[in-house]
């Protein structure tokens, strides 16, 4: 017989799905954040806004995983809109 998940794993579980809509993750302990952030990448959830919160949290073993992992923002060029300059 299988045993039932544990109330943290149905948490993190739970967390990844709505992962979108937390705004901060510096108050998780590092075990956990780890957890949550491998969990993230095993259900294809990283999206630009939540590698940016990761990041945020300033934790060592993230930064060290999403460097090892080479995983690097998007940067998206903004080109002008209007020129101030006339021709």
């Amino acid at each position: 017989m299988r045993t039932p998940p544990s109330l943290l794993s149905l948490t993190i579980d739970k967390a990844v799905l709505n992962l979108s809509h937390i705004s901060d993750l510096s108050i998780l302990p590092d075990h956990i954040l780890l957890d949550l952030f491998l969990r993230t990448l095993n259900a294809g959830k990283l999206t630009e806004k939540v590698l940016k919160l990761f990041i945020a949290t300033g934790k060592d073993e993230v930064l060290f995983m999403i460097q090892a992992l080479n995983i690097k923002h998007i940067l998206t060029p903004v080109l002008p809109t209007r020129c101030s300059e006339k021709f």
